[in-house]
């Protein structure tokens, strides 16, 4: 039986990344084994605090295994146009061509062109990371004082707050109410979950610019 495995890193909505232990720990798992890895490391140039992105790619035995799946979108923030790709070894890829064309198609031909001139230049790779974790640290400034508490978020554009100070409303009646009585937009966190209950958190997302995030979280200061 073939069995698969996947992961996200940075992972959302947590902000979670995975580290040299998760790995190492990960390595033995799939050692003498047959599973299959689809790593989804979209976020990938989207991580803070002089952490190293673990990718799959870093590691032949598990590279020889693995589905790494990409974002253009999220990279160069146009998420809009629907434009990612995965790297696999090729006997992945063949089978992964199989059921290609009923997943997605119609992928608008100018923006591939445009990406793939940028992505030849590399540019704005190097800043990406610090210029969305200087915006996660205006947004955890911003929020100091009041009732929420921020979780800690090393990747990606998201910040989980934790609201338990304030309400035991569940995470999707909060948001509901959050944005009909504040104007502040978030997303619960019950549909990334499995449980029957989530935990009192929503999830923000801080690329915005930064009147914005000043405006919201002066509206959140005062919930």
């Amino acid at each position: 039986m073939l069995r698969l495995v996947s992961i996200n890193s940075p992972q959302n909505p947590t902000g979670s990344v995975l580290g040299p232990a998760d790995i190492a720990a990960l390595r033995d798992i799939v050692a003498a084994t047959n599973i299959v890895i689809v790593s989804d490391e979209v976020y990938e140039h989207i991580i803070f605090d002089g952490l190293t992105h673990e990718s799959m790619a870093r590691y032949p035995d598990l590279a020889a295994r693995s589905f790494i799946v990409g974002s253009f979108g999220k990279t160069y923030h146009v998420t809009g146009w629907k434009v990612g790709y995965a790297v696999a070894p090729s006997a992945l890829t063949a089978e992964f061509r199989k059921v290609h064309q009923f997943v997605t198609f119609s992928t608008h031909t100018p923006t591939q062109y445009a990406l793939a001139d940028f992505l030849a230049a590399r540019r704005g790779l190097a800043e990406l990371g610090p210029f969305y974790e200087a915006k996660r640290n205006l947004f955890l400034r911003l929020m100091e004082g009041s009732r929420f508490r921020p979780l800690p978020c090393h990747g990606s554009y998201f910040q989980l707050l934790d609201y338990s100070a304030i309400s035991s409303e569940s995470d999707a009646d909060f948001a509901i109410r959050l944005t009909r009585e504040y104007g502040v937009a978030s997303i619960p966190t019950s549909p990334f979950l499995s449980r029957e209950r989530a935990p009192l958190v929503l999830r923000f997302c801080f690329a915005k610019k930064e009147e914005t995030l000043e405006a919201a979280a002066e509206r959140l200061q005062a919930v």
